[in-house]
């Protein structure tokens, strides 16, 4: 039986010993470091710290279970849309038709922040479809749609994302909604490191969705109307750009990736990518811009490729620190 099998078990049964069997060795040796190391002690003076604008930072290094950089990794803060890689997991989990027609309906607007969005009410997509715009454009309706698909509906929804939550040992994670417009939802980077690394190793449809740079719906149906003219039809391309430029860039090689931003949860992501031959899970929360991120990720990237070896250890920043 393979790990996403048993998860999908365990919460069908609701069973909340899973909990503790599910908890990696891995897991706990990183929750130690971190709640021990002072700053910057296990790293070498050639392995210096970058300077980074997210207030919550985490490196995670697949192979050894190992953190290889932290800075604020157990504080608890609003995740915005990183939410949607539980939804995109409990959507898979639930077996339901990828092909499935589901319609946008006035349900799935966002109240919340008044966000738009391109898919109109009352417009059909697959659940397929859905799927990919949820986790490659970050689209809230597509996310809201497949919660309320759910059997069951939202409200079961919720209740199985924070069983699921605690069944993979995030204890300090809590879902109110399945897009991240609230900022309810509330996770850490130490948390988010084991969400992103249990849907990296147990889910390739969304390795493969979440680390493509484009996606298209074909061609759509155009129909323009104006005064004392007759109406005039024409079909354009419907395309989305991946919300992490990233997954455009040649010099990155990601396997899994998910952006999220709300004014009370700042510029946020999660993504697993191969860096100076080894696998890691790149944890940013509350950065101060969408550049700031994406430079943050960089620094990363060159402190990695940088020190290679030196970085074998877990670097920690001095608590609740921005820089």
């Amino acid at each position: 039986m393979n790990m996403k099998a048993l998860v999908t078990g365990l919460l069908l049964l609701g069973a909340h010993t899973g909990a503790a069997a599910l908890d990696s060795h891995a897991s706990l040796q990183w929750s130690a470091q971190l709640g021990t190391a002072p700053a910057g002690e296990l790293v070498p003076q050639s392995a210096a710290l970058p300077e980074l604008s997210a207030l919550s930072v985490l490196v995670y290094d697949q192979a050894t279970g190992q953190p290889l950089l932290a800075k604020n990794a157990s504080l608890q803060t609003p995740i915005a849309s990183i939410t949607k890689l539980m939804t995109a997991m409990l959507v898979l989990d639930a077996g339901l038709p990828l092909d499935e027609s589901i319609a946008i309906t006035g349900e799935d607007r966002d109240t919340l922040k008044g966000t738009g969005s391109r898919l109109a009410i009352g417009a059909r997509y697959t659940r397929g479809q859905l799927l990919h715009l949820a986790l490659i454009a970050s689209d809230n309706r597509a996310a809201h749609a497949l919660g309320r698909s759910y059997p069951g509906g939202v409200e079961r929804f919720v209740a199985t994302m924070n069983r699921m939550a605690r069944t993979l040992g995030m204890h300090d994670t809590v879902y109110v909604e399945p897009t991240g417009l609230s900022s309810g939802n509330r996770s850490t980077a130490l948390d988010l490191a084991r969400l992103a690394d249990h849907a990296y190793q147990n889910y390739p449809e969304i390795r493969q969705i979440s680390s493509s740079g484009h996606y298209t719906l074909g061609t759509q149906r155009v129909v323009v109307k104006k005064k004392r003219h007759a109406p005039r039809v024409y079909y354009r391309d419907v395309a989305f750009n991946n919300t992490n430029r990233f997954t455009r860039a040649d010099d990155w090689n990601i396997g899994l990736s998910k952006t999220g931003f709300i004014n009370e949860a700042g510029y946020c992501l999660v993504m697993q990518a191969q860096v100076a031959q080894r696998n890691v899970i790149i944890v940013l929360l509350d950065a101060q811009g969408k550049n700031s991120r994406a430079g943050d990720a960089a620094r990363i990237k060159d402190w990695l490729e940088t020190n290679g070896g030196a970085a074998r250890h877990a670097g920690s920043y001095t608590s609740a620190s921005r820089t």
